[in-house]
Protein backbone atom coordinates (compact mmCIF):
# COMPACT_ATOMS: atom_id res chain seq x y z
CA UNK A 1 0.00 0.00 0.00
CA UNK A 2 1.46 3.57 -1.08
CA UNK A 3 1.39 6.49 0.62
CA UNK A 4 -1.43 8.07 -1.03
CA UNK A 5 -3.65 4.59 -0.09
CA UNK A 6 -3.18 5.96 3.09
CA UNK A 7 -6.19 7.97 5.17
CA UNK A 8 -5.47 11.53 5.70
CA UNK A 9 -4.52 11.26 8.99
CA UNK A 10 -1.66 8.08 8.20
CA UNK A 11 0.06 10.25 5.62
CA UNK A 12 0.50 13.04 8.68
CA UNK A 13 1.79 10.50 10.54
CA UNK A 14 4.09 9.98 7.79
CA UNK A 15 5.20 13.43 7.98
CA UNK A 16 5.75 13.37 11.93
CA UNK A 17 7.15 9.90 11.71
CA UNK A 18 8.00 9.08 16.06
CA UNK A 19 7.12 11.88 16.83
CA UNK A 20 3.88 10.45 17.17
CA UNK A 21 4.77 7.78 19.56
CA UNK A 22 3.84 10.63 22.28
CA UNK A 23 -0.01 9.56 23.51
CA UNK A 24 -1.69 13.06 24.36
CA UNK A 25 -3.21 13.57 27.68
CA UNK A 26 -6.60 11.62 29.01
CA UNK A 27 -7.34 15.28 29.52
CA UNK A 28 -6.68 16.60 26.20
CA UNK A 29 -8.46 13.13 23.99
CA UNK A 30 -11.06 14.19 21.40
CA UNK A 31 -14.51 12.85 22.74
CA UNK A 32 -14.56 10.53 19.99
CA UNK A 33 -11.07 8.77 21.05
CA UNK A 34 -12.09 8.45 24.44
CA UNK A 35 -15.31 6.99 23.76
CA UNK A 36 -13.57 4.13 21.25
CA UNK A 37 -11.23 2.83 23.66
CA UNK A 38 -11.53 2.13 27.64
CA UNK A 39 -8.07 2.35 28.72
CA UNK A 40 -5.61 2.13 25.30
CA UNK A 41 -4.77 -0.44 22.52
CA UNK A 42 -2.55 -1.17 19.46
CA UNK A 43 -2.18 -3.74 17.53
CA UNK A 44 -0.36 -4.00 13.94
CA UNK A 45 0.39 -3.43 10.15
CA UNK A 46 2.83 -4.78 7.85
CA UNK A 47 5.47 -3.60 5.44
CA UNK A 48 5.12 -2.63 1.32
CA UNK A 49 5.05 -6.39 -0.32
CA UNK A 50 2.20 -7.80 -1.00
CA UNK A 51 0.23 -10.03 1.03
CA UNK A 52 0.03 -14.03 0.95
CA UNK A 53 -3.09 -15.82 1.78
CA UNK A 54 -5.02 -14.97 4.54
CA UNK A 55 -5.37 -17.24 7.35
CA UNK A 56 -8.61 -18.08 8.29
CA UNK A 57 -10.54 -15.12 10.21
CA UNK A 58 -7.28 -12.46 9.81
CA UNK A 59 -4.79 -11.00 8.12
CA UNK A 60 -1.46 -12.06 7.20
CA UNK A 61 1.22 -10.00 5.34
CA UNK A 62 4.29 -11.06 4.03
CA UNK A 63 7.43 -9.62 2.36
CA UNK A 64 11.55 -10.34 1.52
CA UNK A 65 14.15 -7.85 2.21
CA UNK A 66 16.77 -7.66 -0.38
CA UNK A 67 20.31 -6.51 0.39
CA UNK A 68 20.59 -3.19 0.67
CA UNK A 69 17.04 -2.79 1.37
CA UNK A 70 15.47 -0.71 4.28
CA UNK A 71 14.28 -2.93 7.28
CA UNK A 72 10.37 -4.32 6.79
CA UNK A 73 8.25 -5.70 8.31
CA UNK A 74 7.92 -9.27 6.78
CA UNK A 75 5.09 -11.30 8.53
CA UNK A 76 2.12 -9.78 10.17
CA UNK A 77 -0.63 -11.46 12.19
CA UNK A 78 -3.99 -9.84 13.47
CA UNK A 79 -7.36 -10.94 13.37
CA UNK A 80 -9.92 -9.48 10.73
CA UNK A 81 -11.90 -9.05 13.22
CA UNK A 82 -12.74 -9.24 17.13
CA UNK A 83 -15.60 -9.04 19.81
CA UNK A 84 -15.01 -6.07 21.65
CA UNK A 85 -13.38 -5.88 24.96
CA UNK A 86 -9.65 -8.18 24.92
CA UNK A 87 -8.06 -6.78 22.92
CA UNK A 88 -6.75 -9.75 19.99
CA UNK A 89 -2.78 -11.11 19.64
CA UNK A 90 -1.28 -9.97 17.28
CA UNK A 91 2.46 -11.48 15.77
CA UNK A 92 4.86 -9.78 13.33
CA UNK A 93 8.32 -10.51 12.22
CA UNK A 94 10.64 -8.12 11.01
CA UNK A 95 13.15 -8.64 7.94
CA UNK A 96 16.54 -6.56 7.87
CA UNK A 97 19.62 -7.14 5.72
CA UNK A 98 22.10 -5.13 7.63
CA UNK A 99 20.81 -4.37 10.76
CA UNK A 100 21.75 -5.98 13.70
CA UNK A 101 18.53 -4.37 15.42
CA UNK A 102 15.28 -2.24 14.16
CA UNK A 103 13.32 0.22 15.98
CA UNK A 104 9.39 -0.89 15.68
CA UNK A 105 6.47 0.90 16.38
CA UNK A 106 2.88 -0.01 16.99
CA UNK A 107 -0.45 2.23 16.44
CA UNK A 108 -3.79 2.00 16.36
CA UNK A 109 -6.18 4.49 14.69
CA UNK A 110 -9.88 4.66 14.51
CA UNK A 111 -11.84 4.79 11.30
CA UNK A 112 -13.86 7.50 11.46
CA UNK A 113 -11.58 10.29 13.69
CA UNK A 114 -8.34 9.56 11.83
CA UNK A 115 -5.98 10.06 14.46
CA UNK A 116 -3.90 7.94 16.97
CA UNK A 117 -5.00 6.43 20.05
CA UNK A 118 -2.12 4.80 21.25
CA UNK A 119 1.63 4.60 19.74
CA UNK A 120 3.17 0.95 21.64
CA UNK A 121 7.20 1.41 21.05
CA UNK A 122 8.16 -1.76 21.00
CA UNK A 123 12.00 -0.17 21.15
CA UNK A 124 15.30 -1.70 19.04
CA UNK A 125 14.19 -5.22 18.46
CA UNK A 126 16.33 -8.47 16.71
CA UNK A 127 15.04 -9.21 13.35
CA UNK A 128 14.09 -12.27 12.12
CA UNK A 129 12.30 -13.47 15.39
CA UNK A 130 8.60 -13.67 15.77
CA UNK A 131 7.64 -10.65 17.75
CA UNK A 132 4.29 -10.84 19.93
CA UNK A 133 2.61 -6.76 20.64
CA UNK A 134 2.11 -6.53 24.15
CA UNK A 135 -0.72 -4.04 25.09
CA UNK A 136 -0.99 -2.19 27.83
CA UNK A 137 -2.33 -4.04 30.92
CA UNK A 138 -6.18 -2.84 31.04
CA UNK A 139 -7.28 -2.29 27.71
CA UNK A 140 -10.19 -2.49 26.30
CA UNK A 141 -11.67 -2.81 22.82
CA UNK A 142 -14.91 -1.01 22.13
CA UNK A 143 -16.99 -1.72 19.33
CA UNK A 144 -15.62 0.06 16.17
CA UNK A 145 -13.70 0.47 13.02
CA UNK A 146 -10.06 0.90 13.61
CA UNK A 147 -6.69 1.00 11.44
CA UNK A 148 -3.31 -1.15 12.83
CA UNK A 149 0.10 0.62 11.58
CA UNK A 150 3.41 -1.29 12.25
CA UNK A 151 6.46 1.80 11.76
CA UNK A 152 10.29 0.39 11.65
CA UNK A 153 13.67 2.08 10.57
CA UNK A 154 17.41 0.87 11.13
CA UNK A 155 19.83 3.18 12.38
CA UNK A 156 20.42 4.70 9.30
CA UNK A 157 17.16 5.48 8.38
CA UNK A 158 15.76 8.88 9.68
CA UNK A 159 12.84 9.16 11.30
CA UNK A 160 11.11 10.76 8.39
CA UNK A 161 11.01 7.79 6.11
CA UNK A 162 9.88 5.24 8.94
CA UNK A 163 5.82 5.04 7.31
CA UNK A 164 7.80 5.63 3.50
CA UNK A 165 9.67 2.68 3.83
CA UNK A 166 8.71 0.35 6.34
CA UNK A 167 4.79 0.44 7.01
CA UNK A 168 1.14 -1.01 6.10
CA UNK A 169 -2.08 -0.07 7.45
CA UNK A 170 -4.83 -3.11 7.54
CA UNK A 171 -8.04 -2.68 9.38
CA UNK A 172 -9.58 -4.06 12.20
CA UNK A 173 -13.08 -4.60 13.01
CA UNK A 174 -13.96 -5.05 16.78
CA UNK A 175 -18.16 -6.39 17.01
CA UNK A 176 -19.98 -5.75 19.76
CA UNK A 177 -20.11 -8.26 22.13
CA UNK A 178 -23.38 -10.51 21.57
CA UNK A 179 -25.94 -9.55 23.98
CA UNK A 180 -26.65 -12.71 26.98
CA UNK A 181 -30.26 -12.62 28.15
CA UNK A 182 -29.87 -13.27 31.95
CA UNK A 183 -30.81 -16.68 33.01
CA UNK A 184 -34.37 -17.18 34.83
CA UNK A 185 -33.27 -19.59 37.95
CA UNK A 186 -35.58 -20.32 40.04
CA UNK A 187 -35.12 -20.36 43.82
CA UNK A 188 -34.60 -24.06 44.48
CA UNK A 189 -36.88 -25.52 47.26
CA UNK A 190 -35.89 -24.87 50.57
CA UNK A 191 -33.36 -22.12 49.70
CA UNK A 192 -34.38 -18.59 50.80
CA UNK A 193 -35.44 -16.06 48.16
CA UNK A 194 -34.03 -12.45 47.89
CA UNK A 195 -36.59 -10.75 49.33
CA UNK A 196 -36.61 -13.26 52.65
CA UNK A 197 -32.79 -12.88 53.03
CA UNK A 198 -33.02 -9.24 52.48
CA UNK A 199 -35.44 -9.61 55.17
CA UNK A 200 -33.24 -11.52 57.57
CA UNK A 201 -30.86 -8.56 57.32
CA UNK A 202 -28.68 -9.72 54.13
CA UNK A 203 -25.52 -6.80 53.86
CA UNK A 204 -24.72 -6.07 49.97
CA UNK A 205 -20.83 -7.41 49.93
CA UNK A 206 -19.55 -4.21 48.59
CA UNK A 207 -19.32 -1.67 50.90
CA UNK A 208 -18.64 1.74 48.89
CA UNK A 209 -19.70 2.69 45.45
CA UNK A 210 -20.27 0.36 42.42
CA UNK A 211 -21.91 -0.94 39.44
CA UNK A 212 -22.90 -4.18 38.08
CA UNK A 213 -20.97 -3.42 34.74
CA UNK A 214 -22.73 -4.88 31.22
CA UNK A 215 -23.48 -8.29 29.41
CA UNK A 216 -20.06 -9.50 29.87
CA UNK A 217 -20.06 -9.47 33.63
CA UNK A 218 -23.59 -11.06 34.16
CA UNK A 219 -24.25 -15.02 35.36
CA UNK A 220 -24.49 -17.18 32.10
CA UNK A 221 -22.44 -15.04 30.18
CA UNK A 222 -19.86 -17.13 27.50
CA UNK A 223 -16.16 -17.74 28.83
CA UNK A 224 -13.14 -20.03 26.97
CA UNK A 225 -14.59 -23.48 27.61
CA UNK A 226 -17.00 -22.53 30.35
CA UNK A 227 -19.75 -19.61 30.94
CA UNK A 228 -19.24 -17.40 33.86
CA UNK A 229 -20.91 -18.48 36.98
CA UNK A 230 -21.32 -15.54 39.21
CA UNK A 231 -22.33 -11.65 38.98
CA UNK A 232 -19.18 -9.27 38.90
CA UNK A 233 -19.63 -6.07 41.08
CA UNK A 234 -17.30 -3.30 39.78
CA UNK A 235 -15.76 -0.86 42.31
CA UNK A 236 -12.17 0.73 43.26
CA UNK A 237 -9.27 -1.08 44.49
CA UNK A 238 -9.42 -1.35 47.86
CA UNK A 239 -13.22 -1.55 48.90
CA UNK A 240 -13.99 -3.31 51.72
CA UNK A 241 -16.16 -6.69 50.74
CA UNK A 242 -18.24 -8.14 53.49
CA UNK A 243 -20.33 -11.16 54.55
CA UNK A 244 -23.41 -10.70 53.52
CA UNK A 245 -25.20 -12.95 56.28
CA UNK A 246 -23.75 -14.89 58.86
CA UNK A 247 -21.91 -18.34 58.32
CA UNK A 248 -18.31 -19.62 58.82
CA UNK A 249 -15.74 -19.60 56.20
CA UNK A 250 -14.69 -22.52 54.30
CA UNK A 251 -11.21 -22.10 52.61
CA UNK A 252 -9.08 -19.37 51.61
CA UNK A 253 -6.41 -19.15 48.51
CA UNK A 254 -4.84 -18.04 45.21
CA UNK A 255 -5.16 -18.98 42.15
CA UNK A 256 -2.62 -16.70 39.77
CA UNK A 257 -4.83 -17.40 36.59
CA UNK A 258 -8.13 -17.33 37.62
CA UNK A 259 -9.88 -16.45 41.24
CA UNK A 260 -6.51 -14.53 42.45
CA UNK A 261 -7.02 -13.91 46.16
CA UNK A 262 -10.33 -15.28 47.25
CA UNK A 263 -12.68 -16.59 50.10
CA UNK A 264 -15.87 -18.96 49.94
CA UNK A 265 -18.16 -18.87 53.41
CA UNK A 266 -21.30 -21.48 54.24
CA UNK A 267 -23.97 -18.69 55.32
CA UNK A 268 -26.38 -20.07 58.08
CA UNK A 269 -29.51 -20.02 55.73
CA UNK A 270 -27.85 -22.58 53.69
CA UNK A 271 -26.35 -20.47 51.04
CA UNK A 272 -22.72 -20.62 50.25
CA UNK A 273 -20.88 -17.62 49.04
CA UNK A 274 -17.56 -17.46 46.67
CA UNK A 275 -15.61 -13.87 46.66
CA UNK A 276 -12.74 -13.24 43.80
CA UNK A 277 -10.18 -11.23 42.74
CA UNK A 278 -9.69 -9.59 46.28
CA UNK A 279 -6.89 -7.26 46.25
CA UNK A 280 -2.96 -8.87 47.46
CA UNK A 281 -2.63 -8.95 51.12
CA UNK A 282 -6.68 -8.05 52.17
CA UNK A 283 -7.44 -11.10 53.05
CA UNK A 284 -8.67 -10.81 57.00
CA UNK A 285 -9.96 -14.39 57.55
CA UNK A 286 -9.20 -17.99 57.09
CA UNK A 287 -10.53 -21.62 56.99
CA UNK A 288 -13.14 -22.30 59.69
CA UNK A 289 -13.55 -18.80 61.33
CA UNK A 290 -16.94 -17.29 62.14
CA UNK A 291 -18.31 -14.29 60.02
CA UNK A 292 -21.20 -11.69 61.18
CA UNK A 293 -22.84 -10.46 58.55
CA UNK A 294 -21.40 -7.05 57.31
CA UNK A 295 -17.95 -8.32 58.57
CA UNK A 296 -14.70 -7.57 56.33
CA UNK A 297 -13.60 -10.66 54.73
CA UNK A 298 -10.93 -8.78 52.24
CA UNK A 299 -10.94 -5.78 50.23
CA UNK A 300 -12.22 -5.54 46.17
CA UNK A 301 -8.49 -6.00 44.06
CA UNK A 302 -7.77 -7.12 40.31
CA UNK A 303 -5.70 -10.06 41.39
CA UNK A 304 -6.05 -13.60 39.37
CA UNK A 305 -7.61 -13.22 35.47
CA UNK A 306 -8.70 -9.92 36.12
CA UNK A 307 -8.38 -6.40 34.08
CA UNK A 308 -9.95 -3.93 36.61
CA UNK A 309 -10.85 -3.92 40.44
CA UNK A 310 -14.20 -5.60 40.88
CA UNK A 311 -15.90 -8.44 43.05
CA UNK A 312 -16.48 -11.58 41.03
CA UNK A 313 -19.17 -13.05 43.55
CA UNK A 314 -21.17 -16.56 43.19
CA UNK A 315 -24.50 -17.94 45.54
CA UNK A 316 -24.15 -21.67 45.45
CA UNK A 317 -26.60 -24.06 46.99
CA UNK A 318 -25.91 -27.95 47.66
CA UNK A 319 -22.52 -26.93 48.61
CA UNK A 320 -19.80 -25.00 47.15
CA UNK A 321 -18.11 -26.93 44.38
CA UNK A 322 -19.35 -29.79 46.06
CA UNK A 323 -20.96 -32.72 44.14
CA UNK A 324 -24.47 -32.35 43.78
CA UNK A 325 -23.81 -28.14 44.36
CA UNK A 326 -24.59 -26.00 41.53
CA UNK A 327 -24.44 -22.26 41.51
CA UNK A 328 -27.22 -19.74 40.78
CA UNK A 329 -27.34 -16.02 39.60
CA UNK A 330 -26.72 -13.81 42.63
CA UNK A 331 -28.15 -10.77 40.92
CA UNK A 332 -31.58 -10.82 42.16
CA UNK A 333 -30.39 -11.12 45.76
CA UNK A 334 -27.70 -8.45 45.16
CA UNK A 335 -30.33 -6.33 43.55
CA UNK A 336 -32.75 -7.37 47.39
CA UNK A 337 -29.67 -6.41 49.40
CA UNK A 338 -28.69 -3.44 47.67
CA UNK A 339 -32.37 -1.95 47.58
CA UNK A 340 -32.90 -2.43 51.46
CA UNK A 341 -29.77 -1.22 52.49
CA UNK A 342 -30.73 2.13 50.23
Amino acid sequence: MGMRCLPRALRAAAAIACACAALPAASSASSTASAAISTGGAAATAAAPQPSAQKAGGSEYRAASSAGAPPVVSVLEVPRTVIAGTPPTVRLRIASARAGTVHAKVILYTTSAREPLIAINMGWVHPGRLLTVRWPRGTRLQAGSYYLAVGVHGHRTGPARVFAHASRTTQLIVTALPSVPTPVTPTPPGVPTPAQTAAMGAVFPVAGAHNFGGPENRFGAPRSGHVHEGQDVLTAEGTPVVAPLAGTVITTGYQASAAGYYAAEHAAVGLDFFFAHCEAQSLLVKAEEAVAAGQQLCSAGQTGDATAPHLHFEIWTGGWRAAGGYAIDPLPYLEAWEHAGA
